[in-house]
């Protein structure tokens, strides 16, 4: 099964994009991250066209998470979502009888604003939530934008971003005390080089130059993680004409 995440930064504004990519690599899951759009406004028949079911928890311009598959269990509330926080930033579905959940992580803004502060409170309700619906023995995947670079060898360079978000120790703890409840980074797991990231600001050249930072990640339980038998992330969705800022993520888990 080919699970991936994306942070699209605007579904609106991509849809031909994520379609021609799914068209492409045929993911059997897909969560999503900043579709910024309604509910109502999001393209559940253009999934349906291309054969996969959705749930979509969005609140307009800013925010939004959904999952598609094509792979669910065939159960009336395969596809049912559990929202820990009304900003529209996680949303949990079983598919192919994976649990999975795709989740947004507040940005933090800056160390000294309170978006930071509702930064560090969100992670302890996304491990709470983690808690509530599975355990570390199930398979489990948390995966998203979680706005943080687990380590140093995840960013570019540690020293021109000492001081900002993403790569504070508070939040890298509280990232921490996830995984430590059962959940692993495979990604990394498999990858241990550095140089592996999956977002790059669109100002200054940052792709080109290679300034980027990993981010996005596919955080899993022992269950997946030692049947995943491929990951990646896929630069190329990167390119082109107005892309999203972030790559998607890929796991290949056997079943």
């Amino acid at each position: 099964m080919l699970l991936a995440t994306w942070n699209v930064n605007s579904l609106k504004a991509r849809l031909p994009r994520v379609q021609a990519w799914i068209s492409d690599v045929q993911p059997d899951v897909v969560l999503m991250q900043e579709t910024k759009m309604t509910d109502k406004a999001f393209p559940a028949l253009t999934f349906s066209e291309m054969g996969y079911e959705s749930a979509h928890f969005g609140q307009g311009q800013w925010n939004g998470v959904a999952i598609v598959s094509k792979v669910g269990d065939r159960r009336a509330d395969q596809l049912r979502s559990r929202e820990a926080d009304a900003e529209a930033r996680i949303i949990t579905a079983t598919c192919g009888g994976v649990k999975v959940i795709s989740v947004y992580v507040p940005n933090g803004r800056a160390l000294d604003h309170e978006h930071y502060q509702y930064k560090l409170r969100w992670l302890d309700s996304l491990r709470a939530h983690v808690q509530a619906v599975a355990t570390p023995t199930d398979r489990l995947v948390v995966g998203g934008d979680f706005n943080i670079a687990p380590s140093d060898i995840d960013v570019w360079d540690p020293k021109a971003l000492e001081g900002s978000t993403h790569v504070s120790a508070p939040e890298r703890e509280k990232l921490q005390a996830l995984c430590d409840w059962g959940l692993r980074d495979v990604v990394r797991e498999q990858h241990p080089d550095p140089k592996i990231y999956s977002w790059w600001d669109y100002r200054n050249g940052s792709f080109h130059r290679g300034w980027g930072m990993r981010i996005d990640l596919m955080l899993v339980t022992n269950q997946v993680a030692d049947n995943t038998t491929w990951s990646a992330i896929d630069r190329n969705a990167r390119k082109g004409e107005q892309p999203s800022d972030h790559a998607p993520v890929l796991i290949e888990v056997s079943t």
